[in-house]
């Protein structure tokens, strides 16, 4: 089923909306974005910005007027408030398919409905008095709302640390979970129709540092049985929540060979990034196919191994990093994103690298130089 809507709306103007938009221009799209400021990325491959904040409902009524559709780049998403344009409207994934998984303590409630193992966890309100129940340590704190890139989340290692943090939250909703001893990160992107066909890409490994993501391996070192669990488990959650478009979920690879869902990303995310180089089609393309209504084809890895590296911020400087970015580009078998941000700072998404290889061991020998010439030793 083609439904020909070729005007696309995106809230939210960062480097994933950027992606997109260079997607759509392949696919004939025209893409709009509703983001912060004239600086952020997608409003150079955008066909308008309309410069405004997120939460600025009269700028999204704007957006809803110029567009066919509306998807998502990021999870400040407003249900109530969007919902007043859904008669005007289509929202892509549906506001009732996002609602379930904003909050963090929802979003496990509901994937423990569905059957889908997670952590150990509860929900209490920060501040003094609030604790948790088991005396075992180390222990995870989220907010529930709005945490992302390891912000809003912290490990702590103690009684006392716990208290800080609690008191450092107060009167905030906080998750708390037992913290998993795992052996990998893993994560894996899916992506459903309008008309319910699903698909699934390879599942990865991601490695964090401070709780950002700064290396993705495809596909996870990982056997074929576990592979096919974690797919099972993608495409109930994509028909439990009648979903349209694309959906990342991040899971723990327990030392007896377990896994548990970790979190659940509404949306294109960090961990599919390899897809725009290693797979015959990206998480973008794949995303916009599916909310226009076009068919979904399974994905296909077109390289044997594919290693990403975030080039996060390290300091705080305005530059571009031309020489680095020069340095980086001229590695074999290394795919280069700047996301044209001029204002760097510690642990902002800056781009990113792709190195395509023969083997894993080969794309990440030339990854570990990819780290160095921007980390440095």
């Amino acid at each position: 089923m083609f439904i020909n809507q070729q005007r696309v709306g995106v809230i939210g103007g960062g480097q994933l909306a950027w992606m997109m938009g260079l997607e759509a221009q392949k696919q004939g799209l025209s893409l709009w974005v509703q983001t912060p400021t004239v600086h952020d990325p997608a409003v150079a491959v955008a066909k308008e910005a309309i410069i405004a904040p997120l939460s600025n409902l009269e700028a999204t009524a704007t957006l809803a007027r110029e567009v066919d559709i509306i998807t998502f780049e990021n999870e400040f998403i407003d249900v109530p408030g969007l919902g007043e344009f859904s008669d005007r409207v289509t929202f892509y994934p549906s506001l009732a398919s996002v609602a379930p998984l904003l909050d963090k303590f929802e979003q496990r409630c509901y994937l423990q409905e569905l059957g889908l193992p997670v952590p150990a966890f509860k929900s209490v309100i920060a501040g003094k008095g609030s604790s948790w129940d088991g005396k075992e340590f180390p222990l995870v704190v989220k907010a529930r709302r709005h945490g992302y890139d390891g912000q809003g989340t912290f490990i702590v290692q103690d009684e006392l640390e716990l208290e800080t943090v609690l008191a450092k939250l107060e009167g905030l909703p906080v998750l708390i979970e037992r913290y998993v001893p795992f052996e990998k990160e893993l994560a894996v992107m899916a992506g459903r129709g309008i008309n319910g066909e699903t698909v699934v890409y390879p599942t990865v490994e991601t490695y964090q540092r401070d709780q950002v993501c700064q290396r993705v391996i495809a596909p996870a070192r990982i056997p074929e049985t576990l592979h096919n669990q974690i797919s099972t488990m993608a495409q109930t959650l994509l028909d439990a929540l009648e979903w349209v478009g694309i959906i990342g979920m991040e899971l723990f690879l327990t030392e007896d060979n377990g896994v548990l869902v970790n979190e659940i990303a509404p949306r294109t995310h960090n961990s599919g990034h390899y897809t725009l180089d290693a797979c015959d089609i990206s998480q973008f393309a794949m995303h916009l196919q599916g909310i226009t209504g076009k068919s979904l084809t399974p994905p296909r890895l077109t390289s044997d191994a594919a290693v990403m590296v975030n080039l996060l911020g390290y300091e705080f400087a305005e530059t571009t990093y031309g020489e680095k970015q020069q340095t980086l580009r001229s590695l074999p078998g290394a795919h280069v994103y700047w996301y044209g941000k001029k204002q760097a700072r510690p642990g902002r998404k800056l781009g990113h690298v792709t190195v395509l290889g023969n083997t894993i061991a080969e794309a990440s020998a030339i990854a570990d130089q990819v780290s160095e010439i921007w980390y440095g030793s």
